[in-house]
């Protein structure tokens, strides 16, 4: 009797592994139309020569990737260090705005303070940009306070500053609402328990609470660390020349210079980028769990 039930269940096991399949058919399809064929093409784009008026062309070549390596590693580190930075200021005002909205015992107060963290998204993300850059323009309202204090206008605009400010509002949502998820189903008994062994605030936070809400800060970095080490947008609106970011050199490579086997091979090594961050994410997540 048991060896049937055993063999019933190994059959639905495999049934229900079937049907998954089946239902996950359309977003494989889509995917390697849509992702996996068009990267295949702008890696090989990447291995081509450019000729003239821009046409690719034979022969095969490692000269964009060595100049990748050789010229721009000062936009790779550009880049890398403004999503870091990006990344560690949105997990010091995220981390404790997630665990305030969660610790909310009034249901309406927890809905609106969510809906203020999801509302910039009802703005499109370029008109945003747009309203940033009016505010620290010379004459923008920043600015015109310091003016009418008596002080001097500050040089906002076209600055690193201006970059991390521009990626920082508008990523923190993707930093609050993975960590919001993670300290909404932590128990604060545990908390209560490692005071009673001897633990204050500030050893409970790091031993048992941090800990436990990891997996959604290291969900938040990721979905912060990703978009803003491509962002094109913010760094052309708020950076101007002044910032160069991998996004930037990309649209250049393309659209300016018409070299698009270079700009194929500084898009696959952003992709590189990105994709030891995932892989890390992985490695890591899963260890955590």
């Amino acid at each position: 009797m048991a060896a049937g039930m055993s063999l019933r269940r190994r059959k639905a096991v495999e049934a229900g592994s079937k049907g998954g399949w089946r239902l996950a058919t359309p977003g494989v399809v889509w995917l390697i139309l849509f992702f996996v064929i068009p990267l295949l093409f702008v890696l090989g784009v990447s291995f081509l020569s450019r000729g003239a008026r821009g046409v690719i062309e034979l022969p095969i070549t490692l000269d964009h990737y060595a100049r990748v390596f050789q010229v721009y590693v000062p936009v790779l580190w550009t880049s890398t260090w403004v999503s870091v930075l990006t990344t560690v200021i949105c997990l010091l005002i995220g981390y404790p705005l997630a665990f305030f909205i969660s610790t909310q015992k009034s249901a309406a107060v927890r809905n609106i303070t969510l809906f203020l963290v999801i509302l910039p998204f009802w703005t499109n993300f370029l008109v945003r940009t747009y309203a940033m850059q009016t505010i620290l323009a010379r004459e923008g309202l920043i600015n015109e306070f310091i003016v009418g204090l008596g002080g001097e206008p500050l040089t906002l605009l076209y600055t690193p500053f201006a970059v991390v400010l521009g990626l920082v509002y508008g990523y923190l949502p993707f930093m609050v609402l993975p960590i919001y998820a993670a300290a909404e189903r932590f128990d604060f008994k545990f908390v209560s328990a490692a005071h009673d062994l001897g633990a204050n605030d500030w050893r409970a936070f790091w031993r048992v609470v941090f800990p436990m809400t990891l997996p959604g800060v290291v969900a938040g970095c990721i979905l912060v660390f990703v978009p803003c080490l491509g962002t094109y947008i913010t760094a052309e609106l708020l950076g101007g020349e002044s910032v160069l970011m991998i996004g930037k050199l990309i649209n250049d490579q393309f659209i300016s210079d018409r070299n698009f086997p270079r700009g194929s091979a500084v898009s696959m090594v952003l992709m590189g980028l990105v994709l030891i961050a995932l892989i890390f994410y992985v490695r890591y997540g899963n260890r955590e769990r």
